[in-house]
């Protein structure tokens, strides 16, 4: 097994490079991200795509793919955080650098879309990365549990210990056991639209998270599907289902609830498997180490990394 890189962590008065690999946004929540950014007392370099428009596309393919390669070349920049997600990351892989990602190792935050860059960092540039809030989240504003987790996971070294939800919000058990590995995964329809590509997922002996927001369940019952017959969910030692917001789709006799797929799908596979984790589309929002090595504790509903995501 490749060992895994960390980055080193964010200091007061470093610099954060904004991107915006996926979908635009408007000025104004450029702005007013990067003020909220600086308020933090963080410095901000922002990449050509953040102003960019290309219709649903943050600017071109080449110059959302140069934005990455030169945030991670810039000596100047400490993290690169993306903008938002929306769609456009698969459309770029081909042309990421990976050996300037791995010469220049350094904190990667997005989710949702950005699963796509998650995989090609993780598992070609053995870089660990970060599945959290993004600048236009912080834009809109991020309650106290998700700043405090966010800040937390990258700029303190120390051992991460027990990853729990708010006190309100229960984490359910669905299969019973002990598993550990490296977490791998993201936004479910990324994961699966990799499958067959050079950027396919890897779940061999490691633990795979996934979330997702408003797919039908039977849209999620064919993703599930798809990695089931890969064997990609078999091959994982246990499994973390975050949060599935708006996913749930009507109650009526032509439909099966979220829980319905997961109990047919899932459960049978026998992998120690947790529910309702607050990591993706959801307020609150805890940030999630990709590649690193967790302990999931399914019976108790709570994952142990024992160790810290930067150095």
């Amino acid at each position: 097994m490749k060992k895994m890189i960390k980055p080193s962590r964010l200091r007061i008065g470093d610099t954060i490079g904004i991107i915006a690999p996926a979908s635009p946004t408007t000025k104004e929540k450029v702005d007013l991200g990067m003020k909220k950014i600086m308020a933090l007392g963080y410095k901000v370099k922002l990449g050509k795509s953040c102003y960019s428009n290309h219709g649903y596309l943050a600017g071109r393919d080449d110059l959302r793919a140069e934005d990455i390669n030169n945030m991670f070349n810039d000596k100047t920049v400490q993290a690169v955080l993306c903008l938002r997600g929306g769609y456009g990351s698969m459309k770029i892989l081909k042309k990421i650098k990976k050996n300037i990602i791995q010469e220049n190792p350094k904190i990667f935050i997005g989710y949702s879309d950005i699963t796509a860059l998650h995989l090609l960092i993780n598992q070609y540039c053995n870089l660990i990365t970060f599945h959290g809030p993004m600048a236009v989240d912080i834009a809109n504003g991020l309650d106290d549990f998700t700043m405090k987790s966010f800040l937390r996971t990258i700029t303190q070294t120390g051992t991460i210990g027990c990853i729990e939800n708010p006190k309100n919000i229960k984490v359910h058990c669905l299969v019973n056991g002990m598993a550990e590995g490296e977490i791998v995964g993201g936004n479910l329809s990324l994961v699966t639209a990799t499958m067959g590509t050079d950027y396919e997922i890897d779940t061999k002996g490691k633990v795979l998270f996934l979330e997702e927001i408003g797919e039908k369940p039977y849209n999620i019952d064919r993703m599930l599907t798809q990695l089931a017959l890969a064997g990609k969910l078999q091959e994982s030692r246990g499994i973390i289902l975050g949060d599935w917001k708006n996913c749930e789709g009507s109650r009526d006799k032509n439909n099966l609830s979220l829980m319905e797929v997961f109990q047919e799908i899932i459960v049978p596979l026998q992998k120690p498997t947790i529910y309702n984790l607050q990591v993706g589309h959801s307020n609150p929002n805890i940030t999630l180490p990709l590649g690193l090595k967790v302990r999931l504790m399914a019976t108790e509903g709570k994952i142990y990394i024992e160790e810290g995501a930067i150095i």
